[in-house]
């Protein structure tokens, strides 16, 4: 079984797993709430709450409330407004994409990647150029030139010499093929796939890839260093050195070492003469790498330090003299199922070139899901359609053919030559594309392009955990706006209404001991006690103080319960009193009070001072009006069997 073959079935195998018949938990008017739905909003929004059946009972208050309001807004049409209909779209577009990888696909992806990720591959390398805009006489040289290269390894001769006499690698005269360590991620999955399926001491046959040709030989493997954190000083060579420069930056290099060994200090050595400007402002550090990384030469050198703190001699490499600082080395986990490297492995696979595998998975499991048809038509003459728009011979249609002939179904599509041709036009210059592909090729990229447009066009009918989340959306849009057309808003409007309720509860709004003061934030220490002195000099100044700080210092003024005035600890609150400060850990500002006037007793709050709870209060009292109302027009109906089902 071809491993592509295994990511299609593993991908089919994980989206055709059958579920039970959904069980009704509770009913509202006509509409049902499964046990499923239920579950899926309990656990998002419960992550931290036991399961238990007073949870659930708390929740599925909370929870038949809400879907009888958003019957009524639906009921409203207030789904059809234009925000309502424009804000979902934009979410749409925004979580789409992030569900059109296909998580089986990647999951065998990453597993393979972990597996490969335990041991590193010491291998060599022949390569021959030839991209693929070559023309077919140099195509042909190239592939005769590795085919000789093969045949004098199959023969018996020496990877390095042949390397040598047939490799164009830049660097072949330097290191004569030998590449090094490897690890995951280090080649393109071509090519990593050929290296690792390769046995220890053997050779692969030669692989095409877009640049040209290549050759590979698996010399030994090892454990997986894993990754190093290092710092370096690099006395990089000028373009076109000569002898006499590379001598010059050898003994500086030498120079600096031995500073080093004195006990001078690396960063400053790193400001003073590194040429790395990736680095230069870091102290030398580089970002954590592993095997594969860099030339084998610092490679080498950077792995063979043993401790934290150790220091390499200097290092020759194409690039110049590098002094390596080891700073950390992390291992590869030893446990496979180590969350936090999965998730690494995952990003990693993301965001490489195997996605590549993933998505041709995807789209042979959308080919299948969306029901796409191939339709009868004259082959001939759509071959002839077909050169005939790539070579922009415009409005040459073949007799026999005509541009509303039905090509393909997918799904309740049907696609016909005429989007065959804008498909055509829109690819016909863009070399990345169309270069080097059959049309049979071209056919199949169509295809494969409509089928995933398609799909994301439709994903609610395909993907149940996209049409839970869209809908999810949509609810809470629909819920904010009924609640603020019905409760919110009419309760800050109704002026008569809140008087009434505030003298129907009077006896609710109390001061408890409070003062009148003016509480200040400043946005650090300096400029608390910069203003903590102007108003010892003048109290009264406390607006001028704010206005002069040029934003450094922010005032609220107002009557405050003592509670709600911020203090470092227990404080005898007296008028002129300017308390202690109170700094915020979480960005370094600073708050203190002014304390102008102390009420001791507790006293009964105006109108005016208990509007923002007379506000909230009075929404509540006409939000549970509302819901009585609604659940006479939509009855709720809790299933208890199926309550008690709930899991504990």
């Amino acid at each position: 079984m071809t491993f592509l073959r295994k990511i299609v079935v593993a991908a089919v195998c994980a989206t055709s797993l059958t579920t039970a018949q959904a069980q009704t938990l509770f009913t509202y008017g006509a509409k049902s709430v499964s046990k499923e739905e239920f579950l899926k909003a309990f656990s998002k929004n419960n992550a931290e709450a036991a399961s238990s059946e007073q949870a659930y009972r708390e929740y599925l208050d909370l929870y038949t409330r809400f879907k009888i309001k958003v019957q009524a807004a639906l009921d409203a049409r207030l789904d059809t407004l234009d925000t309502q209909k424009s804000e979902l779209a934009v979410f749409r577009s925004q979580v789409v994409e992030s569900y059109l990888n296909d998580e089986a696909s990647v999951q065998v992806l990453r597993d393979e990647a972990i597996r490969r990720s335990a041991k590193d591959l010491h291998i060599a390398h022949i390569f021959v150029a030839a991209d693929i805009n070559v023309s077919a006489q140099k195509d042909q040289e190239a592939s005769k030139k590795i085919k000789a290269a093969y045949a004098r390894l199959q023969a018996g001769d020496d990877f390095s010499k042949t390397a040598l006499a047939y490799s164009e690698d830049p660097g072949v005269q330097l290191n004569k093929g030998d590449l090094g360590f490897i690890t995951v991620f280090v080649l393109p999955y071509e090519m990593e796939n050929l290296v690792y399926n390769t046995p220890l001491g053997k050779f692969t046959a030669p692989l095409r890839s877009k640049t040209g040709y290549h050759l590979f030989k698996v010399i030994e493997e090892r454990k997986a260093y894993g990754k190093l954190r290092a710092a370096q000083i690099l006395l990089a060579f000028p373009p076109e050195v000569t002898d006499a420069q590379r001598q010059a930056l050898g003994r500086r290099a030498d120079s600096l070492y031995q500073a080093l060994q004195k006990g001078a200090d690396f960063g400053q050595l790193v400001t003073a003469y590194s040429n790395d400007n990736l680095t230069y402002s870091t102290g030398g550090e580089m970002m954590a790498f592993g095997v594969g990384r860099y030339t084998p030469a610092f490679e080498a050198a950077a792995f063979s330090l043993e401790k934290d703190g150790e220091i390499s001699r200097p290092v020759l490499t194409e690039y110049g003299y590098h002094i390596i600082k080891r700073i950390q080395h992390l291992n590869i986990p030893a446990d496979a199922q180590d969350k936090g490297y999965q998730e690494e492995m995952k990003q990693q696979v993301l965001q490489s070139d195997r996605m590549l595998v993933a998505r041709k998975a995807l789209n042979q499991k959308i080919l299948q899901a969306t029901g796409y048809k191939k339709l009868p038509v004259n082959e001939k003459l759509l071959s002839q359609f077909t050169s005939n728009v790539l070579n922009h011979k415009e409005g040459v249609v073949p007799a026999g053919l005509n541009l509303t002939t039905p090509m393909f179904t997918i799904g309740k599509q049907t696609f016909r030559v005429k989007d065959w041709r804008t498909y055509l036009e829109s690819i016909r210059e863009l070399e990345g594309l169309r270069a080097g592909k059959t049309q049979t090729q071209l056919y199949d990229q169509y295809v494969e392009t409509a089928a995933l447009d398609y799909y994301r066009e439709h994903l609610e009918t395909y993907n149940k955990d996209f049409a839970w989340q869209l809908n999810e959306f949509k609810e809470g849009n629909l819920l904010f706006e009924i609640m603020q057309q019905r409760i919110w808003n009419k309760a800050a409007a109704d002026s008569v209404g809140l008087q009434q309720y505030y003298d129907a509860h009077k006896s609710s709004y109390w001061w408890e001991a409070s003062a009148d003061a003016v509480i200040f934030t400043a946005v650090n220490e300096a400029a608390a006690e910069a203003a903590k002195k102007k108003l010892d000099a003048n109290p009264d100044s406390w607006k001028k103080v704010r206005d002069e700080s040029e934003m450094a210092i922010q005032a609220d003024s107002g009557r405050f319960e003592l509670g709600q005035i911020p203090v470092a600890e227990r404080t005898n609150f007296q008028p002129g009193l300017i308390t202690a400060s109170v700094k915020n850990e979480t960005d370094n500002s600073v708050t203190f009070a002014y304390i102008i006037k102390v009420y001791r007793d507790r006293s009964p709050r105006n109108f005016a001072d208990a509007r923002g709870f007379v506000i909230n209060d009075y929404q509540t009292a006409l939000e549970e009006k509302w819901i009585a109302e609604l659940k006479k027009k939509y009855p709720v109906k809790i299933n208890e069997q199926v309550v008690k089902s709930l899991p504990k």
